[in-house]
């Protein structure tokens, strides 16, 4: 069951890069993270008030956040600074690459993912889940090849090692996660609504230390409606993602390849909006994505 709440955490979060790449383009990227961090503060806001006032108003469902306790705190303060550094990289990179070259060096993360969750965490993964897994790595290598072909040499451009900086610092959130879900055994609406808080006052500091200062010589400004639907579908890719993540038998390292899948949404709107180049070619190894997440899906 898990397998089906990651799939959909995948296309939620296929749109959030959407709107991400709208919104960044020529825009001031503090402001649009501290803009989407306060949407997401917002969702989760009346889960937040229920649970420091004990209103009662979400008893019994999947909503509801329990009473917290500083040990709790500790671990979620941790897992915020590494989101805000990945986040701060991978906005920057997106900000001046293609979104169907961002999409899929942020895809190469599930292979470290997948490392660290069978050298780290113990996972062990059945024949047929590594198939799938293999077929999924091996179409997205394949797919973040086309780099080359669209003039993004690695060696050269300065960005796309910041791209993979903060792949990397996602890979370690990712496994991070898991640790705090299933080994620390925090509340996955505990973990979700309390980092909002602090991915708020976080993006808030650096808008302040680092862009308003500087506003008049750095990035300008502008609003665009889409950076208000970043921290909505990123909420809701996230609840799914946590709430799959905490159900038994979830594998980290599967999870994070099935979420890379978002590379279909990517591609769709580098197809359709931002007129990218080599669709044809990447469609091909699109399909083999979906192969590999058939797989998975239908051998467990």
């Amino acid at each position: 069951m898990w397998l089906y709440f990651i799939i959909l955490s995948a296309v939620f979060l296929g749109v959030y890069d959407i709107c991400k790449k709208t919104s960044l383009k020529k825009n001031a990227v503090l402001v649009v993270m501290f803009l989407s961090s306060s949407v997401s503060l917002m969702m989760m806001m009346p889960a937040l008030l229920d649970s420091v006032f004990s209103f009662g108003w979400f008893d019994g469902t999947v909503f509801k956040v329990p009473q917290t306790c500083w040990k709790d705190q500790f671990y979620i303060i941790i897992k915020a600074f590494i989101v805000q550094a990945s986040w701060l990289c991978n906005f920057y990179a997106m900000k001046h690459l293609p979104i169907s070259i961002v999409g899929p060096v942020r895809s190469s993360a599930p292979a470290w993912t997948l490392l660290g969750a069978v050298l780290i965490l113990g996972e062990r993964l059945s024949l047929n889940q590594w198939i799938g897994a293999v077929i999924i790595l091996s179409c997205l290598l394949f797919y973040a090849n086309y780099g080359k072909k669209e003039g993004i040499e690695i060696k050269h451009n300065k960005k796309v090692f910041l791209l993979i900086l903060g792949t990397l610092i996602g890979s370690a959130s990712a496994l991070y996660d898991k640790v705090i879900l299933r080994t620390l055994q925090i509340d996955r609406m505990e973990v979700q609504a309390w980092f909002s808080v602090y991915q708020f006052l976080l993006a808030f500091l650096m808008m302040m230390i680092f862009w308003y200062p500087h506003k008049e010589k750095t990035d300008k400004f502008e609003f665009r409606f889409p950076i208000l639907l970043i921290g909505f579908f990123l909420t809701i890719a996230d609840f799914l993602y946590y709430y799959g993540l905490s159900m038994d038998g979830a594998l980290i390292g599967l999870v994070s390849l099935i979420r890379r899948s978002n590379v279909i949404i990517s591609f769709t709107a580098g197809a359709l909006l931002f007129h990218e180049k080599n669709i044809k070619q990447k469609a091909f190894i699109l399909a083999g994505i979906l192969l590999g997440v058939a797989v998975l899906c239908l051998f467990k």
